[in-house]
């Protein structure tokens, strides 16, 4: 990994950034990976950004939803990762998934992205009152790993997910932590 070329900024996802942030979410799919959370088939960009901020607030949230910060990683007006940050664990969260999720375009990966979206949004779960935020990786991805223990992560255990989805790796990490 080297470190970013360019200053890598969270923000929400704002009305100008539908078409790059649905042809992101188009190759991540390819790799059967969301880049956009919950986004509907056929849904109004406006609709969706609303649920986003719904949802950060934890107004009207679907069974099973947790109150969430949606955020993008742009690099010079360039959208280059994705970064979700639930703001409480439910059951399933605190098995799989944990309080933070992120995802790092193919083009862009082997950067440092990765890592200053982790710590950007280490300060997220900080601000809503997360200690030690659960990051979880797929037991294979070396990278992820990598990216979570850079960021202070300590590995709590190996999980196997029920229903094939393979074995889990579940780490603690401070959000404490100065990004």
């Amino acid at each position: 990994m080297t470190e970013p070329r360019a200053t890598l900024h969270l923000r929400a996802l704002t009305p100008q950034d539908e078409d790059a942030a649905r042809a992101a979410h188009d190759e991540l799919a390819r790799e059967a990976f969301d880049f956009l959370l919950g986004v509907r088939s056929g849904e109004r960009w406006d609709a969706y950004l609303r649920r986003l901020e719904d949802e950060r607030a934890g107004v009207g949230l679907p069974d099973g939803r947790v109150p969430a910060t949606f955020l993008v990683g742009d690099v010079g007006g360039v959208l280059v990762g994705r970064v979700s940050v639930r703001h409480a664990l439910n059951e399933a969260l605190s098995v799989v998934g944990g309080h933070i999720g992120y995802a790092v375009l193919p083009a862009h990966r082997r950067r440092g992205y990765a890592t200053a979206m982790l710590r950007g949004a280490l300060a997220v779960a900080r601000s809503v009152g997360v200690r030690d935020a659960l990051v979880t990786c797929d037991d294979g991805n070396v990278g992820s790993a990598r990216t979570i223990e850079r960021c202070g992560g300590v590995l709590q255990d190996v999980v196997h997910v029920p229903g094939g989805g393979g074995a889990k790796r579940r780490y603690r990490v401070p959000a404490s932590l100065r990004p």
